[in-house]
């Protein structure tokens, strides 16, 4: 057997902004690094994508920034683009990341919806030489066609690009590597129906492989969520063929690494920017606004009235989970509104049939839907809550049987019908499945992008009767 060359590929995944983790990661992989570098070999620092998640205060306020700082001081050498990156950021705010980055924004199977064009400071594939091993990387992103449109982008079939690009790839690269966000089951899926691939390296659904599974002659491998982990995959290559001789890999847990570096230092820098950013004052309240999960309050109210304000429509339906806490009387600032409602959640219109709507609400009135834990399509909460409710009224009897306890609905002065279909104001995490299922039968027209639920409350606040309307009761319950 001829001689190897050893390479050491770090990898991160589904980050979401968990900034907390990063001085730790850095720490990690500055260790791993000098450690390669001591023995003459050559390794690539990698992300999988959603890095970047305005739950957090420092992205929201600086709108990705301070993302783009750590990735840059961390010394990543290539990125790829995750759904969050996609459909929370504009074009701009990614162009004024990106463009001029020391790393590589990687990424096949996006480009710009109305031209057809990659911007420049994406590319679609990068071949990297190291020790005379040229290693080839392509990135993908989990086609979300109907929503990414509306951020201007075109997301093309996954399959279909890496079926191409690695083809043409095959006999100018000795490695190819895939920077995968597409979720497990795909990356299964991708090896098995694309030859040449040597290894995917994934996110999306924040799977941990504590060493690499083989599919076939194609490697897979993930590090998790949150960065909780970091990934190290060692391959092994024949000086002669340029074939690989062995690959193995692992992933570390980073909870007793020491963190106390410069990217602490740069994440407190950008959290004074956020703070600046974030403190323009939107409205005075003459008194609090509170919020209680489990039955109506003011706040609850406040954002059903936002959404069908927001969307135009004569109902609309939201679950109090989304609201942290309240408002105290005062001042209330952009910082306020992104502590309380921190979620990447959008506003959408639905048109569905008045049962729909009934059965939703009596689910509301039962203790297993409102204590209900969420977890993903963007819910940043702890329980489901009730539901909210704005151009409804509805009378309940709450020691009635289940699915029994509402006695009327009435929209505006009608009687609510059930084989009747209305057009409700709501929010994307229903049409996903989650919650209030119901909610998903409807016929989803439209996603409001690039808004959040805090966009359409700041915008509902700043109307005078918002306050008076919001303390309106819809509940009748006995």
């Amino acid at each position: 057997m001829s001689a190897v060359k050893r390479f050491h590929l770090l990898h991160t995944n589904d980050l979401h902004s968990r900034l907390e983790q990063t001085p730790k990661i850095h720490t990690l992989a500055s260790h791993l690094r000098q450690e390669w570098e001591r023995r003459s070999e050559a390794g690539f620092f990698l992300d999988i994508g959603d890095h970047m998640d305005r739950v957090r205060l420092e992205t929201e306020g600086t709108d990705g920034k301070v993302n783009r700082a750590i990735l840059e001081a961390s010394g990543y050498d290539l990125i790829t683009l995750g759904n969050n990156e996609l459909l929370t950021f504009s074009q701009k705010h990614l162009e004024d990341n990106y463009l001029g980055a020391p790393f590589s924004v990687v990424s096949s199977n996006v480009v710009d919806a109305a031209s057809g064009v990659r911007p420049s400071w994406i590319k679609p594939r990068q071949i990297l030489t190291r020790h005379g091993v040229r290693f080839a990387f392509l990135g993908v992103t989990i086609p979300y066609e109907m929503v990414y449109e509306l951020m201007g982008w075109k997301v093309q079939d996954p399959f279909q690009v890496l079926a191409r690009e690695v083809a043409q790839l095959r006999d100018k690269a000795d490695v190819i590597v895939i920077l995968s966000h597409l979720g497990y089951p795909n990356d299964c899926q991708l090896a098995e129906l694309v030859p040449g691939i040597d290894l995917i390296i994934g996110g999306h659904t924040h799977h941990l492989l504590e060493t690499p599974e083989r599919i076939g002659s194609t490697w897979i491998a993930g590090a998790g969520k949150f960065g909780s982990h970091l990934g190290r995959i060692t391959i092994e290559v024949e000086e002669g063929t340029r074939q690989i001789a062995r690959l193995e890999g692992c992933c570390y847990s980073v909870d007793e690494t020491e963190g106390k570096n410069e990217i602490q230092q740069i994440i407190d820098s950008y959290r004074l920017m956020a703070e600046k950013n974030l403190s323009r004052s939107i409205i005075r309240l003459e008194r609090p606004l509170p919020v209680d999960w489990k039955r109506e309050s003011p706040f609850g109210n406040l954002l059903a009235d936002s959404l069908r304000d927001w969307v135009g429509t004569e109902i609309a339906l939201v679950n109090s989970g989304q609201l942290l806490n309240g408002l105290p009387a005062g001042t209330v600032s952009r910082k306020q509104l992104h502590q309380v409602c921190p979620h990447p959640i959008n506003p959408v219109l639905l048109q569905i049939k008045g049962r729909e709507i009934r059965r939703s609400l009596e689910e509301s009135l039962l203790e297993k839907y409102v204590e209900l834990q969420i977890r993903g399509f963007g819910f940043r909460g702890k329980i489901l809550g009730s539901l909210c409710v704005s151009g409804l009224n509805i009378s309940a009897d709450l020691n009635a049987e289940p699915y029994q306890k509402i006695r009327s609905i009435r929209v505006g002065h009608s009687l609510l019908y059930d084989e009747k279909e209305y057009h409700i104001a709501t929010i994307d995490m229903f049409t996903f499945g989650s919650g209030y299922l119901e909610l998903k039968r409807g016929k989803l027209l439209k996603y409001f992008l690039p808004e959040f639920l805090r966009d359409v409350l700041a915008y509902r606040l700043q109307k005078p009767e918002a306050v008076r309307e919001c303390e309106v009761r819809r509940w009748q319950v006995r």
